[in-house]
């Protein structure tokens, strides 16, 4: 799949993968090797004047300025929590905005990005689900996120990227997959696919079309082991209840040396008992899994607690006795409302739901 141009009016240049470069370009006379000469100015160099580009012909230079769109996001607010984290709330052209995160550690700088405004899917314990959703980032509003993040932290501060942000990522595969290739890209951000880990609620068509067209990560916004539960939760659940999400995810075409990640919010006595553990681990017996226990990050009119260390502690200790990788997430950011299920953005007025299908 390829992007030739995205949205009315001149080709938005930051959401083209190499295909669509090249598309363009051929188009334009132009031989295809310069669409990787421009992703590596676009992408590797993050120059923002064409004229930059010393390796292209003033005349493609000048077409590329007048035919082309290089616009990003307007930073509307930015902020840093305690322990380093930063979010950025960014302004769209149409009046909604998004956020983007960045989380460092020792080790690694991951950056959490969005890939709707809003979310259609109002997963009862996400501040993102309760707006709504407005429409679906187009593949440059994604990649600019990166750009912004970057010309903030500098080129090399960002080593993994998460589609983790506002929105459900296999509703929006259509403008999410050229992003992914552009990460993946040599020429462009030059990623490790495990450096890239996209996370669904569980839109199993999806799945499959992931699993086909890109070998990056995998997260599963699991949260519940019995559909009574996660029909209340995840409602997307009432569409593709459990059984059917986990046999997508034995069927998943994974990578080598890989395990799906399965994210678990811990709510104060509803998902967290002792039977819950157990429960878990007989739904991925035989799977290739890495269990994520989040704790609940709160947000205003949040209707759950999150549950103590202590039970979070026993919770997990029962599911590292049965064999499984388990880790406990550690909060960040949750004083500047950057933690886990705390982003909200600005979603316009007059907003919408979409069909839970996938929009590829």
């Amino acid at each position: 799949m390829t992007v030739a141009v995205q949205g009315a009016g001149r080709p938005k240049l930051l959401g083209l993968d190499r295909s669509g470069l090249e598309s363009l370009l051929v188009e334009w006379g132009e031989p295809r090797f310069r669409a990787a000469q421009i992703l590596q100015w676009l992408h590797a160099r993050q120059i923002h004047e064409f004229a930059q580009m010393s390796n292209i012909s003033k005349a493609l230079r000048a077409r590329l300025e007048q035919d082309c769109d290089l616009a990003e996001p307007e930073i509307v607010r930015e902020q840093q929590a305690a322990d380093g984290t930063r979010k950025w709330l960014l302004a769209l052209p149409d009046g909604n905005a998004i956020e983007t995160v960045f989380i460092p550690e020792e080790d690694r700088g991951t950056l959490c990005i969005s890939s709707q405004v809003g979310c259609s899917l109002a997963c009862s314990f996400c501040a993102t689900g309760a707006q709504g959703l407005s429409r679906n980032l187009e593949t440059h509003e994604i990649i600019a996120q990166i750009r912004v993040a970057r010309r903030a932290l500098g080129l090399e501060a960002i080593s993994n990227v998460v589609f983790m942000g506002m929105g459900e990522p296999l509703l929006n595969l259509k403008q999410v997959l050229p992003a992914i290739r552009l990460l993946l890209d040599d020429f462009a951000y030059g990623l490790s696919a495990r450096r890239v880990t996209v996370s669904t609620a569980g839109v199993v068509p999806g799945l499959a079309q992931l699993g086909r067209e890109s070998p990056v990560n995998l997260a599963i916004s699991l949260h519940a082991t019995r559909d009574e539960i996660r029909d209340e939760l995840v409602p997307i659940n009432r569409h593709y209840p459990l059984a059917e999400l986990l046999a997508a995810c034995r069927a998943y075409p994974l990578p080598p040396r890989r395990r799906i990640t399965f994210e678990y919010v811990m709510l104060e006595g509803i998902n967290d008992q002792d039977q819950h553990a157990r429960e878990l681990v007989r739904l991925l017996a035989g799977m290739p899994a890495l269990v994520n226990l989040i704790p609940f990050n709160p947000f205003p009119q949040a209707r759950y607690r999150r549950s103590g260390n202590a039970r979070i502690d026993a919770f997990r200790d029962i599911i590292l006795r049965a064999g499984l990788m388990t880790v406990t997430r550690k909060t960040r950011g949750d004083d500047i409302a950057a933690a886990c299920g705390q982003l909200a953005g600005q979603v316009r007025e007059g907003r919408s739901s979409v069909p839970l299908r996938v929009m590829g």
